[in-house]
């Protein structure tokens, strides 16, 4: 058997802009799907659409058993950690030989297909190398790691990534004047970011700013709303929204001293804390039990 881990990831600056083309920033996050694939001569239920993809694009039949320590669904990319620790466990296991950027391309095009062809490379792609990564258009960089102190929130809230996207699209149709200036403004906010990386504080108001202009986009939620002005009042230096908005989760930048604080206030709105940072190493294999 074969096991492999790959981390989740939180959208620094840029989500929803980076659909159309502008910049995004997106890190890697220490919490990890790990995934387990052994040989079998019949190809078991897989407990995940994902997860019979993989075996489906490789190949091959095997059982599988997935350990996460991500929430699904709520916008930290866990069905990309899990597709691309399962494609690389599968990959091992049954030594196909393929390499880490095919692997990373095959992974896109299992949540494409899953996805019915919306989902975007970011996502595996961060999974795949980790760190943190620079998106433009088509092109990925990776960009020096910061060593920044982060607190997730998850707001227990069900969210639609296809839902808020074609939401930013209706509103760009109908309303391009008001759509147009605000993700222009969101893009001029995440190229700012890249030169206040040692400027914690900086890089808290940056934030604070993305989150404000998702917000008039219309991507928005109650609870993430409630969140992110409990960590600010808590002390974080910046709070926004992550991913596709509309629920899900929210992070905080924060001092090391201030973490456990602002943790102890976004638990206290019923929702769900992880303090964490950045993780450095992309998908790896793990040692079997």
């Amino acid at each position: 058997m074969a096991t492999w881990s790959a981390p989740g990831k939180v959208f620094l600056f840029g989500e929803h802009a980076v659909v159309y083309g502008k910049p995004g920033i997106a890190m890697a996050i220490k919490p990890r799907v790990m995934v387990t694939v052994r040989k079998a001569k019949r190809q078991k239920k897989p407990n995940s659409t994902y997860i019979a993809e993989c075996f489906r694009q490789m190949g091959v039949s095997g059982s599988v058993y997935v350990r996460s320590q991500l929430p699904s669904s709520s916008g930290l990319g866990s069905s990309a950690a899990v597709t691309v620790a399962t494609l690389f466990a599968i990959n091992d296991e049954f030594e196909i030989g393929k390499s880490a950027d095919e692997l990373a391309l095959i992974a896109h095009t299992v949540e494409k297909n899953v996805q019915n062809g919306r989902a975007s490379a970011t996502d595996t792609y961060v999974s795949t190398v980790g760190g943190m990564v620079l998106i433009t258009g088509n092109t990925k960089r990776r960009l020096p790691p910061p060593q920044i102190q982060l607190v997730i929130g998850n707001s227990l809230t069900h969210h639609s990534t296809s839902g808020m996207v074609a939401r930013v699209a209706d509103l760009k149709k109908t309303r391009p004047q008001i759509a147009d200036p605000i993700i222009e403004a969101i893009a001029a906010v995440t190229k700012c970011s890249m030169h206040h990386f040692n400027n914690p504080r900086e890089l808290g108001n940056l934030m604070n700013m993305n989150h404000a202009l998702l917000e008039a986009l219309g991507v928005g939620h109650p609870q993430l709303s409630r969140l992110v002005l409990a960590a600010r009042a808590a002390g974080a230096l910046g709070a926004k929204m992550t991913g596709a908005g509309g629920g899900g989760c929210m992070f905080a930048l924060c001092s090391k001293g201030a973490k456990t604080r602002v943790a102890g206030a976004i638990e206290a709105c019923d929702a769900r804390a992880i303090i964490t940072g950045i993780d450095t190493q992309g998908v790896r294999k793990e040692k079997d039990e």
